[in-house]
Formats: structure tokens, sequence, C-alpha cells
């Protein structure tokens, strides 16, 4: 009746529906419905090429609204540069996209890694009141793991 592949991803839609992760229900639900309407075949390679790019397209375009609407101007990074704490959020902010930069790579090189990141940040958000802030810096945070992980083991010999 269903593929593995239809239940895998209604069993990741009831998990996603228990932990309240809206994201993920959304996309959960419009891939389903792409492959059970037939346009997965055309549709599947382009978001699995593109996909991760047009995301971030739109992230950025969520974080650039609040400049093109006059909400932050120049006055507001006038006034940031003058907080210790602005600093520190401006270092966290350059860290984590170089840290996502490398969880771009780490996803199209090894996609399965996604699964378990979708699962950890399902169990982060239903077990811990974690918030879901999306795959990309979950596997940034994996490849510099994976870095030091394999530095260590390799250090000796």
């Amino acid at each position: 009746m269903f593929s593995q592949a239809s239940v895998f991803m209604l069993i990741l839609l009831l998990v996603a529906v228990a932990a309240k992760n809206q994201s993920l229900i959304v996309a959960v639900l419009f891939l389903l419905v792409i492959k059970w309407i037939g346009l997965g075949d055309k549709l599947f390679p382009l978001f699995q090429q593109k996909g991760i790019n047009i995301g971030v397209t739109i992230i950025t375009i969520a974080v650039l609204t609040p400049i093109v609407t006059g909400e932050i101007g120049f006055k507001q990074l006038g006034e940031a540069v003058k907080s210790s704490y602005a600093w520190i959020a401006l270092g966290a902010g350059i860290l984590v996209a170089i840290i996502a930069a490398s969880g771009i790579d780490l996803l199209k090189n090894d996609p399965h890694i996604t699964t378990a990141l979708v699962f950890g940040t399902i169990l982060a958000v239903a077990l811990f009141n974690g918030v879901a802030v999306g795959p990309l810096i979950g596997a940034g945070i994996a490849y510099l793991a994976m870095k030091i992980v394999h530095f260590f083991t390799h250090l000796g010999g």
C-alpha cells in the first residue's frame, strides 16, 4: 500500500506533530503530496540539488527584511557598536555562519547525516523544549565535532 519511504515520512510526520515542529510538519506534508501526485521524479532532484541554497536565500531575505523596512538602520548599527554584548553577538553571528557553511558541505556530501540531524532536532524540541534552528547549523556543528574527533584519533599516529 505505502512504500517504505512514505511510511518513514509518515512516522516523521507523527513525531513532528508530537513535537509541535511546524516546519517539519509542513516539509513532510509538502514532500508527501508531491510524491503522491506524481511530481516527485521531476521535483525531488531539483530539491536535492538546489534546496539548501533556496532555503538559505529565503532565510537571508527574512534577515534582511528589517533593514529594507527601515526597522534597522545606521542609527541602530551605531548604537550596537557601543555595546559589548553587540560585539559578542557579532562574533557569534560570524562564527555560526562559518560553521553553517561547513554544514552545507556535510549535507551535500553525506545526506544520511540529515536524518540523524532531524531526529536529534525533534528529540530536543520534544524532550528539552529546544528550538528547531534547522539542519545547517546542526550539520556545521556536527562537521566541526567530526573534524575534532578526526584530529584527536589521528594525533598519535
